[in-house]
């Protein structure tokens, strides 16, 4: 069976959730016996990389801009999956590209569509790209022949809101990591950074408002922690947000910029505690990542987060950075403690190849059944 994606910036190491998922999926999809391409947006990737862990990867020309770019892409990637790859299915990634689902199947395409999140509550878009977004989770609902989704509290909204398409909704939750090497030591900690084991607060995202560091920036100062606090990330576009996080840099406030392989597995390894102040998320791959390294985790208390169902200490009210800086001060008094064992079953990146290739070849005729939690 033969299966292209589009919608994602592209894979290995490209900063972001949906391209996070992918470069865990798909590869352990391809030992399935998948055929699988990526299209990839040039601007985030090397053209002339073009095989990843048996996975195919094509560079397509987009735009680098912030509201144009996913569309221009996704349309020239379609044309070209259809021209060119002439998959079985097409996967489309996150509800802004679903607006093409319709397209897709036009051109004769079987279509599976990832929504890996409302998107259209994120702070950054406008009325007008809000409505577009709502308007893709619509038309990628009606007119793939299969739609995954992320989280559990959102797969049972969608199927509520589209009791006809309810049948074709299945959840399918992102993966944490749980082949990283155990020995790996503090020795990996960046050298660039003034760290210890055990000695900082992490976050891990880009740098965009619904991502809350802001908030977490406050909570900190507002704190009595002694610990350093350690943003990981960068923006895919700067601008006055990012800027200005960027300048609240201090000796115990680092903007760390991008971190992958294992410096960014030791940052989570050895951090004394995770925090995700998010506003807006799918479900958190980097939160699992944290929670798989062992370490402990605080989360705004919206939707995506509470999903995972993690002990209440574990939350705090978004966007109140007087609950969160009360946390960070008194961090050994909260129980934090999560089931690893329990949590590594649920959130594990093999399971969850087999339930997406199951979705996907029935999507394409070739195979029955469907997601072992689609209906919980």
């Amino acid at each position: 069976m033969k299966l292209c994606a589009v919608g994602l910036r592209g894979i290995p190491n490209v900063m972001g959730g949906i391209e996070s998922h992918c470069q865990q999926l798909y590869p352990r999809m391809a030992e399935a016996d998948i055929d699988i391409t990526v299209i990839c947006r040039s601007p985030y990737v090397d053209k002339h990389v073009r095989n990843y862990k048996g996975v195919r990867l094509r560079s397509v020309w987009t735009l680098k801009h912030k509201f144009f770019e996913t569309f221009l892409h996704t349309f020239l990637a379609i044309i070209y999956a259809r021209i060119v790859v002439r998959p079985d299915v097409l996967h489309i990634h996150a509800i802004g590209p679903a607006l093409f689902a319709p397209l897709a199947r036009l051109l004769g395409m079987k279509v599976v569509v990832t929504h890996h999140g409302a998107d259209y509550d994120r702070q950054k878009w406008n009325s007008f790209a809000k409505t577009l977004l709502k308007l893709g989770e619509t038309l990628g609902i009606k007119f793939a022949n299969k739609i995954i989704v992320v989280g559990q509290s959102l797969t049972t909204r969608l199927q509520n809101e589209h009791p006809a398409q309810a049948a074709k909704i299945c959840y399918v939750p992102n993966g944490a990591l749980t082949d990283v090497d155990a020995s790996l030591g503090a020795d990996k900690l960046p050298g660039d950074l003034d760290i210890k084991p055990g000695g900082f607060i992490l976050t891990v995202g880009r740098l965009v408002p619904e991502k809350g560091f802001h908030d977490l920036a406050e909570a900190y100062r507002k704190s009595q922690s002694e610990l350093k606090l350690v943003i990981v990330g960068s923006a895919d576009h700067e601008d006055d947000y990012s800027r200005a996080l960027i300048n609240q840099a201090s000796e115990n406030i680092m903007i760390a910029g991008r971190r992958s392989g294992d410096e960014l597995h030791a940052l989570y390894k050895f951090a004394r505690v995770f925090c995700l102040p998010s506003y807006h998320e799918g479900l958190p791959i980097v939160a699992l990542e944290a929670i798989a390294a062992g370490t402990q985790v605080i989360l705004s208390d919206i939707t995506p987060n509470a999903d995972i169902g993690l002990p209440d200490d574990c939350y705090f009210e978004v966007g109140n950075t007087d609950a969160l800086a009360e946390k960070l001060t008194e961090l050994s008094a909260l129980n934090l403690q999560i089931d690893k064992a329990r949590f590594l079953e649920t959130f594990n990146w093999d399971n969850i190849a087999v339930e997406a290739a199951q979705i996907i070849k029935s999507s394409a005729g070739s195979a029955t059944g469907s997601a072992r939690r689609a209906n919980q």
